[in-house]
């Protein structure tokens, strides 16, 4: 069996009343959780909705002011007041167009109310979660949440999915109408109906999986789009396009494959409705013309009264303007189904709780100190799988600590456990005296800056690019961290200055300039702890004496953690922490480790070997 075939056939062996059941309940906490976003503009929504009734009486006018028309008038070849029927036709048609017009407008402007608020609500969610978070969910599924999903569904306002209603009410009054012009004639062209519905049941639950599924696959597209996007440069140094291509092709085709059934299903609903619309219509030409030339001799005793051929022609109206909104439905249907898939992904996300969040009733803050206590940390990132066995150290008030180890020691780790990225297995974090996780999360990050190797710039400006969003910070306090570490020497000679643009992740900067502009931008936020991972490892040879001095400017009254594989960068700590496979083996000055001989000298000597071998290759 194919994979379409399995995903069609579904259901795990539930039995389909079941399956229907689930579908069902899933649906209604949909429609309850997107109510929540349109509540806040109810008065549109009752304003579309109240709408509806009289659109459907205009619909329902047309046809019966025909028959009027020509039994009344045509027929009878009278042509007195028949321009009171053409201006009661005119008036319904007109009231149509209008009344549909505004319930339209009220629509959508409730849709993009709503659909603004559910973006907000979802951005705010994902910046809420917790960084273990997206080390699950890739970048693009997310941004498929907050893009696509949320079109889909504006997409279903955008098709009528509120006029469904009004296509309900139009309906059964096509069928009161129908049955009160003429029963006989009415069940003549509504037998079908039921055949009709079975039929549109079953191509429903078939679509519905691959509505799913087609969700599914448009989020691994767009994951893989930003990670192959984002490394183009690397893929083609490795000229590895031909690969990426092919796994682009592959899911692209699953993307294909799973719309190609959604799309047989739905070709399938609408060829149903329109033969069944057919045959309708067949059936009301062939009994109703006998019962308008009165040929019931021939017919069974049971066809009934001869009818005028306004009613004929009323009813051809009727039966018209009843498949209309079924035909539709299976284009809506589809939509709905769509929009219906995409509101289980966005509220799914929007049901997740962060799992490190702020307590409820934080702690004081305590006064600003900037002391650092790890007590037996435990820490693993996988079960049994620990990266930190038991750390413990204490960093006191302006004091500069440096750790170092080899990769995979645990060094970054110690930095994200600090800011409370992630929660520690065992053992507790203290800052300023406090366990991180009695601390108010922004709070808790408001006292500690840490500054990375690779420098994240945003697309913006220079100067919002150090300010990050503080309005406290005017002009002058910028420009004043700005010269602290040096980027006054290359910003200001800039057509705009500190107005320029900053391009997507900084690339019109050299990765020193980047690293200054971090500098510049932790230095403006003013925290009592500054966290250094590998900030000095990778700059070009001209800005490196700038980047040293810019980090003594950085640390002077401030208590640091420096994380560096150069040790000759942090010979001058007041003391460095050794690392080794999660454990801390060794602490003390330079000096003293040095005299110690013990793995910190080892890695030094090693270290200074490598260099020297460099510089001698450098030379020859």
């Amino acid at each position: 069996m194919s994979s379409a075939d399995q995903i069609a056939a579904g259901g795990g062996g539930r039995g389909i009343q079941d399956e229907q059941q689930l579908i069902v309940t899933r649906d209604l906490a949909m429609v309850r959780s997107m109510w929540r976003f349109l509540a806040p503009h109810r008065h549109l929504f009752f304003l579309s909705m109240g709408l509806l009734p009289a659109i459907s009486a205009c619909v329902l006018a047309q046809p019966w002011i025909i028959k009027q028309a020509i039994d009344g008038y045509i027929a009878a070849g009278r042509s007195d007041g028949l321009w009171l029927w053409a201006g009661a036709f005119g008036a319904a048609v007109a009231g149509e167009f209008v009344l549909l017009y505004w319930q339209n407008y009220f629509t959508m402007l409730m849709a993009q109310r709503s659909l603004a608020d559910l973006r907000l609500a979802v951005f705010a969610k994902i910046e809420s979660m917790e960084t273990a978070f997206f080390d699950r969910n890739p970048v693009g599924r997310l941004v498929t949440r907050m893009t696509t999903d949320v079109d889909v569904i504006n997409e279903m306002f955008a098709a009528g999915a509120l006029t469904m209603l009004m296509d309900a009410m139009t309906l059964l009054g096509i069928v009161v109408i129908l049955l009160t012009m003429h029963a006989k004639l009415a069940a003549a062209a509504l037998a079908t109906l039921p055949v009709m519905m079975l039929l549109i049941d079953f191509f429903r639950r078939k679509a519905r999986r691959y509505y799913r599924l087609i969700r599914e696959r448009i989020a691994r597209i767009n994951a893989f789009l930003q990670e192959s996007i984002t490394g183009m440069a690397v893929v083609q140094l490795f000229a590895r396009e031909r690969e990426v291509a092919a796994e682009f092709e592959s899911l692209n085709s699953a993307h294909r494959d799973a719309n190609h059934w959604s799309n047989i299903y739905e070709a399938a609903l609408f060829s149903i409705v329109e033969a069944v619309s057919a045959i309708s219509t067949a059936a009301i030409l062939w009994y109703g013309a006998h019962l308008v030339v009165g040929e019931t001799a021939s017919m069974p005793s049971t066809a009934g009264a001869a009818i005028g051929f306004g009613t004929l022609v009323a009813f051809m109206e009727y039966i018209n303007k009843f498949f209309i909104p079924v035909r539709d439905f299976s284009n809506k249907y589809a939509v709905m189904q769509s929009a219906l898939t995409a509101c289980e992904k966005v509220f799914g996300l929007l049901e997740l709780d962060p799992a490190l969040t702020s307590p409820r009733a934080a702690s004081p803050t305590p006064p600003r100190l900037g002391t650092i206590e790890f007590d037996d940390v435990w820490f693993s990132y996988l079960p049994g799988e620990p990266v930190l066995r038991g750390v413990s150290f204490r960093v006191a008030p302006a004091e500069h600590v440096a750790i170092v180890g080899a990769t995979g020691s645990g060094k970054t780790t110690i930095t994200k456990l600090l800011a409370r990225f992630y929660d520690v297995d065992a053992g507790c974090i203290k800052v300023d005296g406090l366990d991180v996780r009695e601390w108010d999360l922004a709070e808790l990050r408001r006292r500690i800056v840490t500054v990375l190797q690779d420098v994240f710039l945003f697309s913006d400006t220079i100067e919002a690019n150090i300010r990050m969003g503080r309005e406290d910070l005017d002009d002058e306090a910028v420009r004043r961290a700005a010269r602290a570490v040096h980027v006054d020497r290359f910003v200001e000679r800039l057509p705009e200055a500190y107005r320029g643009a900053v391009r997507e992740r900084g690339n019109n900067f050299s990765t020193g300039q980047r690293q200054l502009l971090s500098f510049a931008r932790a230095l403006a936020y003013e925290p009592e702890i500054l966290v250094l991972d590998e900030a000095t490892s990778s700059v070009d040879h001209d800005t490196e004496e700038l980047i040293q001095d810019a980090v003594a400017r950085l640390q002077e009254g401030r208590t640091s953690l420096v994380i560096a594989h150069r040790l000759a960068t942090i010979e001058r700590a007041d003391r460095i922490v050794v690392l080794h496979h999660g454990s801390l083996r060794e602490s003390g000055s330079h000096a003293e480790l040095m005299k110690k001989d013990g793995l910190y000298a080892r890695l030094y000597r090693l270290q200074h070997a490598a260099a020297g071998e460099d510089r001698a290759a450098g030379a020859v």
